[in-house]
C-alpha cells in the first residue's frame, strides 16, 4: 500500500539574509509511527545531514528522532529548530511554543518575534589529550587548547580551541584520515565576526562532508565562551564553506538558549 507523509527542507541557521547558507534539514509530519529501517532508508534516500521525524503526542507535543543518512543520533539542534519553524509556519503549534520528547529528554521551541528561541541542555566538556593523528588531520594548525567533549553520539568528539578566527578559517582537514581517527572535531575560537566562532567535522557519524551549522555543538561552545570571555550572551558565526550564525544564551540551569531562525527551501511529500 502506497503511504504519503508532509515533507519539508529548511535551512537552519542562515547567514542574514544570504541564500545558500545555513545547514539543511529534512522535516517528515508522521501519522503513525513506523519501522526504523524506513526511517532511516528516508534519511539515506534524502541524503542530509539530518531528518526529523515528527509524531504527535498531545497539543503542542511531538515525539521527535533524528537520523543522518547513516544512524539515529541522540540530539540534533538544527533540525529541530527546522522541525519548530516548519510547525510554526503551518499552524500546527496553538500555543506560545513547540514541546519535543526526544532522547536528550524535553526540548522546547518558542517563538521570540521573528526568530525562535531553542532550550537545551548543557553538552559538558572536560580538559583532553592533544592526539598527533588528529592535528595532522586537522591539517597540522597547532590548537592551543583540547578538550574532551561528551559523547552525544556515541563517537568520541574533541573541541580543539585555535589562537584566533583566521586559524579556524584555513582548516583544510583531511576527512578521512579524521575518520580513521574516530573522533570527531569542534574547532574554535575567539571571532572577530561575531564573540566566537567555529566549524563542526563528524567523520565518525558517516558524514564526509563539513556539518554546516551544528546547534548541539553549541551547547558545548556556549558554556565554554561564556565562562571565557565572561559573557552570559553571545554571536556566534559557523564559518566553514556555507556559514551560518545564532545567538546564544547561557545560565545557571544547565541549559542553553540557542536563537537563529530557518528558511523555508521546498516543500513536498514523501511517498513510500
Amino acid at each position: 500500500m502506497t503511504r504519503t507523509f508532509p515533507y519539508a527542507e529548511l535551512h537552519a541557521f542562515p547567514d542574514g539574509d544570504a541564500p545558500h547558507t545555513g545547514n539543511p534539514a529534512g522535516v517528515t509530519l508522521l501519522e503513525e509511527a513506523l519501522p526504523d529501517a524506513d526511517l532511516q532508508g528516508i534519511a539515506k534516500s534524502n541524503n542530509l545531514s539530518e531528518t526529523a521525524y515528527l509524531l504527535k503526542q498531545d497539543e503542542d507535543l511531538w515525539r521527535l528522532r533524528w537520523f543522518t543518512p547513516g544512524q539515529e543520533v541522540d540530539l540534533c539542534g538544527h533540525a529541530t529548530l527546522a522541525s519548530a519553524v516548519w510547525l510554526f509556519r503551518n499552524d500546527h503549534v496553538t500555543g506560545e511554543e513547540a514541546r519535543f520528547e526526544t532522547a536528550s529528554g524535553r526540548l522546547t521551541v518558542r517563538r521570540a518575534g521573528d526568530l525562535f528561541e531553542m532550550n537545551f541542555p548543557e553538552v559538558g566538556y572536560k580538559p583532553g589529550e592533544r592526539l598527533d593523528a588528529v592535528v595532522a588531520a586537522m591539517g597540522g594548525i597547532e590548537p592551543s587548547a583540547v578538550y574532551e567533549v561528551a559523547r552525544i553520539h556515541g563517537a568520541r568528539y574533541q573541541m580543539l580551541v585555535y589562537a584566533n578566527e583566521a586559524d579556524v578559517a584555513r582548516l583544510r582537514p583531511d576527512t578521512g584520515a579524521l575518520a580513521a581517527t574516530g573522533v570527531n572535531v569542534l574547532a574554535t575560537a575567539e571571532g572577530k565576526s561575531a564573540h566566537f566562532v567555529s566549524r563542526f567535522f563528524c567523520p565518525a557519524l558517516g558524514l564526509d562532508a563539513e556539518d554546516p551549522v551544528t546547534g548541539s555543538a553549541h551547547c558545548t561552545l556556549a558554556p565554554y565562551w561564556a565562562e571565557r570571555l565572561g559573557r552570559s550572551e553571545m554571536n556566534a558565526r559557523q564559518i566553514g564553506p556555507r556559514p551560518g550564525a545564532l545567538s546564544v544564551r547561557t545560565g545557571d540551569d544547565g541549559r542553553v538558549r540557542l536563537i537563529g531562525t530557518a528558511r523555508d527551501y521546498l516543500s513536498g511529500e514523501i511517498t513510500l
